[in-house]
């Protein structure tokens, strides 16, 4: 077998074995991992549009909630009750969820102390 012929073969089963490898991986590739990645990607899309309504709603119960507990002093001007009642209503509000977005308000206090220093 003289040496072209060898390197035309071995040339040629090259290129054969290379585009089946590729075929092979583009096949995974457009017909698993795509469409999964797709579905993927339309769950947390529907995920993301579900939060910001609960977020809403949990937020107008609090205040609805908050409200109707207020007592008819609070309504008459009393600065001290309407005050507490406001920061009642401010705890209130991070009870029903605000504080799985920011936290709870230990949390909170510990980022506002200064680090110890020694």
């Amino acid at each position: 077998m003289p040496a072209w012929a060898l390197f035309t073969t071995l040339t040629t089963q090259f290129f054969v074995t290379a585009a089946a490898v590729f075929v092979v991986l583009w096949g995974f590739w457009a017909l698993v991992v795509r469409p999964y990645l797709d579905r993927k990607v339309a769950e947390l899309v529907a995920a993301t549009e579900e939060i910001e309504p609960r977020v809403a709603l949990g937020v107008k119960k609090g205040v609805a909630d908050t409200i109707r507990e207020l007592p008819e002093s609070a309504w008459d001007g009393t600065v001290k009750e309407s005050t507490r009642q406001f920061l009642k209503f401010g705890s209130g509000l991070f009870e029903n969820g605000l504080s799985s977005l920011l936290g709870s308000a230990a949390d909170l206090e510990r980022r506002k102390q200064p680090p110890d220093t020694p």
